[in-house]
């Protein structure tokens, strides 16, 4: 084997200059010596450099992490290479010796293997993008003697001047020297604060954070001009490791390599495969013995655990460690959590009134009455028999639950609560802006997608051999038009699909229900009803979990085929899709039963048949808000403890095997390897990628949806949302601190597009609320009844009110009931719930009156109650103001002492120029003291005796 020239491999710091130190890479020539010198003149590195926190020196941390692939020679094992670029060197570095991988081509053996195309070409661009991190002032350091056989990582530092820089180019508010008193509540209000504070003490996270604070200091963005404004006695400590990856993300989203005519940043890099990953370090161990102390352990502790439920979170240490976006992300889940207790004790109220009042209901007491002697019309044609109204007994005392009056006030409660909970949280969000320094933060236009720019590409160089037009370029709605196309035509066969589904499900009930009533045991006749819905709805949340994540999958794509322009584009768009079609997916199966099962189904005699030979389905004589009731709540504790509970844990455990498993495979035989300790960014490198926070907002707000759209049919969907959220955030806080590598940290002042999706769901609400009230329940009817028919102004008599009469007779030739002694006795005439003139009537089975006046009463209702509330809703978004009164003083308080500051430093200033204007005047009078025979160079020397204070 030849043997290149090696490179020096020993620091040179103290003689002032920085080298590159490669180590041999066996499969391309270089020499291995000495890397066993290096090894042997080190106790232990690893310790040294923190296991990975810190570059070999021990000085220098890592802020950000590149990893990529490379294959190794076949003919013994890759040695380290480690290479280490300074700001201050890095000219001459480049100049004098070369980035690794460019002596490749200069000395190969004839033996040696031969790297394809397409590993050589990564591997230029790689070190084309290095050196363009190098001359951004960034410090790199490489390492490929890891546990993992196959992968390299670059570890990166950025100096403090770099910080510097990039921290005034993004305008980051940094803590000034100067700091203030906040506003402190008086009187009354203060007794009160404290002992609330006394109370809740024991459910405080044990955070220095976390502790109410007197003074803070004042923020400005940082200026290289105006260091001396700020506390820099610590530069360590000064810019925390989530800024630190911060500035060094938005290097590398800013750096580009343009090898072939192609810019390619690190998310182009990315999606190219030149590198395979990309992530800032977690700041260390969080369990295990002699940790030492960190903000990982203290939030593993303190915040991701299931045995601190009970407390609050620690959410300014959230968004210390994981930045501003997820901080805000867990406070939202926070103050919904906390929102959902009043909403629970009054649907719990709500849930124990109807208990409570159940045997003294009179519908249900008449419904439950053998006596009345009732016969009901057949359910299906032929197989099923007549049945006695008594045997929907419990279906009618169950139907009490939850259709009562107070579920009217709970319905009204709930629009109010959303209004207050979406007020609430604007103020909140204030507080965090003015507690995070962002009350003055403005999001600018981030950088160009990958995709989009390999599109414009495309396009520009498609132009360029057409027309030689070099101009830049950009995509328009021409470019765009298939894509849109399909997204429309995509968007609506899934809509399509999923009415589809639902159809199915339809169809699964009406000849589910059909052969079980052919049953002969009298217990299987009376259980047909629940034992169909039952089935349905299970099979309907199946459909649906599997659904959401097919749609999941198929809004990413869509998305995907648009190539929107930034990051930002795309998530917003891609929330609009899913949410599309996650909504439609959830509500579909419920809609069809709130507002359409037993609409169109006919009359005896006359039904309404699906190809010809199914009856549409009914609803029980007690309505159809009892089934509404099973569907959502089985609905919606399926997809909280199977899709959002299970499915997180599962899923990232099962990821996480799998890489080990794979890992393991390629780990080799070598025993000192295997027992030496792995490095933090080896560790980070198995942990799943964070995929961003649209899932978990997602499933946030279609819970969101089934706690407020469906609330009067189920009181007690806010207790269980309660009961999942609380273990919701735990698991979510495990699964940041414990399964996800850590995100870069994104700064952000509110949730976005989410704000909106809420507030369009909370006006929805109200709407449906109103609907599934007066036209679902018995609440209407009842009241007409009572006010308008009643003779003694009682319920009695209101289910004979609501059941028409029908001559059996008249049934249509093999419709009738192949037993119609079933019952024992011969049946004249049966009954149905529909209101309808009796077959003695001159106009038999027509429309009544008392439909029309129910109609009207119902669609008065509707309009009242929507405008009520609606009414109330806004009264409460204009009565609490966005901002509370004590922030804005703050933030008042704050813009006035900061000009104060200014305006010292700029008197500072005058009294510093008028100093040396005197002493310039008192040089200028021994200026003209002087001997006649400096005349010719006496102007010359006023002058610069009047120009040094302008210099100064």
């Amino acid at each position: 084997m030849r043997v290149n020239k090696k490179y020096s491999c020993l620091p040179a710091e103290e003689k002032g200059i920085h080298i590159i130190n490669i180590r041999a890479i066996e499969d391309i020539g270089y020499d291995q010596h000495e890397s066993t010198l290096l090894n042997s003149l080190s106790k232990n590195p690893d310790a040294d450099c923190k296991y990975g926190l810190y570059f070999r020196d021990g000085k220098r941390k890592v802020d950000y992490i590149l990893v990529y692939h490379y294959k190794k020679s076949s003919a013994g094992r890759t040695l380290t290479r480690r290479v280490h670029h300074n700001d201050s060197g890095a000219r001459s570095a480049k100049q004098d010796q070369p980035l690794p991988g460019k002596g490749v081509q200069l000395e190969m053996g004839e033996n040696e293997p031969h790297v394809d195309y397409h590993e050589d070409d990564k591997r230029f661009r790689r070190e084309e993008y290095e050196g363009n991190l190098v001359e951004a002032g960034l410090e790199l350091e490489r390492d490929e003697d890891t546990k993992i056989h196959g992968i390299g990582f670059v570890k990166i530092h950025a100096p403090w001047n770099v910080l510097c820089r990039e921290a005034e180019f993004l305008k980051l508010k940094m803590p000034t020297k100067k700091m203030y008193q906040i506003n402190q509540t008086h009187g009354l209000l203060k007794k009160i604060n404290s002992v609330i504070q006394k109370i809740t003490e024991p459910i405080q996270p044990k955070v220095a954070e976390h502790k109410p604070q007197t003074v803070k200091r004042l923020s400005y963005p940082f200026s290289r001009e105006k260091q001396h404004l700020f506390d820099l006695s610590d530069r360590d400590s000064f810019f925390d490791s989530k800024t630190r990856s911060t500035i060094v993300y938005e290097i590398l989203k800013r750096t580009t390599c343009t090898k072939a005519k192609y810019s390619m940043g690190i998310t182009s890099l990315l999606a190219n495969g030149v590198y395979s990953a990309a992530y800032p370090l977690h700041d260390g161990d969080y369990e295990g013995e002699n940790v030492e102390p960190n903000d990982r352990k203290l939030l593993c502790e303190e915040w991701a655990s299931y045995g601190v439920f009970y407390k609050y979170q620690p959410i300014d240490l959230v968004r210390k460690y994981f930045g501003e976006k997820i901080g805000l992300y867990f406070a939202w889940l926070g103050v919904y959590t906390q929102m959902l207790i009043p909403a629970s004790i009054v649907g719990i109220i709500v849930f124990l009134y109807g208990c409570a009042t159940v045997d003294e209901n009179i519908p249900s007491m008449e419904m439950c009455d053998q006596r009345n002697n009732i016969t009901m019309c057949p359910l299906c044609d032929r197989t099923c028999s007549y049945w006695k109204m008594s045997s929907a007994c419990a279906t009618a005392r169950a139907s009490h639950l939850f259709d009562n009056p107070a579920t009217v006030f709970f319905s009204v409660f709930m629009a109010l609560w959303a209004a207050t909970f979406m007020e609430h949280w604007k103020r909140k969000q204030m507080r965090l802006n003015y507690r995070w320094d962002l009350t003055g933060f403005e999001e600018e236009e981030d950088h160009p997608r990958a995709e989009y720019e390999a599109k414009v590409l495309e396009k520009s160089l498609r132009k360029e051999h057409k027309h030689k037009e070099t101009d830049k370029e950009k995509l328009t709605w021409k470019d765009r038009f298939p894509a849109y196309l399909t997204n429309f035509v995509g968007i609506i066969f899934m809509v399509g699909l999923t009415f589809a589904i639902v159809f199915g499900v339809i169809i699964y009930r009406i000849s589910t229900a059909a052969a079980l009533a052919i049953s002969s045991t009298p217990s299987g006749r009376s259980s047909v009803r629940v034992t169909v819905t039952a089935t349905a709805v299970i099979i309907n949340l199946v459909v649906i979990i599997i659904l959401d994540e097919v749609y999941g999958c198929i809004a990413r794509w869509l998305t995907q085929i648009e190539v929107p322009k930034t990051d930002k584009n795309f998530e917003e768009r891609l929330i609009f899709k899913a949410f599309l079609l996650k909504f439609v997916n959830a509500y579909t199966p419920i809609f069809y039963v709130a507002f359409f099962k037993g609409r169109f189904v006919g009359r005896p005699g006359d039904y309404v048949y699906i190809f010809h030979s199914f009856r549409m389905e009914e609803c029980a004589p007690g309505g159809c808000l009892m089934e509404l009731c099973i569907q959502l709540s089985i609905i919606m504790l399926g997809k909280q403890l199977i899709q959002n509970n299970l499915f997180e844990i599962g899923i990232p455990k099962m990821k996480k095997f799998i890489r080990y498993m794979k890992l393991k495979r390629r780990r080799s035989l070598d025993h000192e390897e295997h027992m030496k300790k792995k490095q933090r960014y080896e560790v980070d490198y198995n942990l799943e990628p964070f995929a961003g926070l649209t899932p978990e907002y997602m499933e946030m707000i279609i819970q969101f949806g089934f706690v407020t759209l469906f609330v009067a049919s189920f009181p007690l969907a806010p207790l269980f949302a309660l009961l999942n959220n609380i273990i919701e955030i735990r698991l979510d806080a495990k699964k940041f601190v414990t399964e996800l590598r850590r995100p870069v940290a994104v700064r952000a002042k509110d949730i976005g597009i989410w704000y909106n999706i809420l507030r369009g769901i909370g006006k929805l609400a109200v709407i449906i609320n109103a609907f599934v009230i007066s036209f679902t329940s018995d609440f209407i009817p009842r009241l007409v009844y009572l006010y308008m028919y009643s003779e003694n102004g009682t319920m009695h008599g209101f289910v004979n009110h609501t059941l028409s009469s029908f001559n059996v007779s008249d049934f249509q030739a093999g419709t009738a009931p192949n037993d119609p002694m079933d019952l024992g006795y011969e049946v004249q005439i049966c009954r149905y719930k529909d209101y309808r003139e009796p077959p003695w009537s001159e106009n038999k089975y027509d429309i009544s009156k008392d439909f029309w006046a129910v109609l009207a009463a119902r669609l008065a209702f509707v309009i009242v109650f929507q405008n009520l509330v609606m009414f109330m809703s806004d009264f409460v978004d204009w009565i609490i103001p966005d901002i509370p009164k004590d922030i804005s003083q703050q933030i008042h308080k704050e813009k006035v002492l900061m000009v104060e500051v200014f305006m010292r430093e700029e008197q500072g200033k005058l009294q510093m120029l008028e100093t040396w204007k005197d002493k310039d005047k008192k040089k200028g009078e021994n200026c003209n003291n002087h001997s006649p025979r400096l005349s010719r160079s006496h102007s010359g020397s006023l002058s610069s005796c009047h120009s040094y204070p302008l210099d100064v």
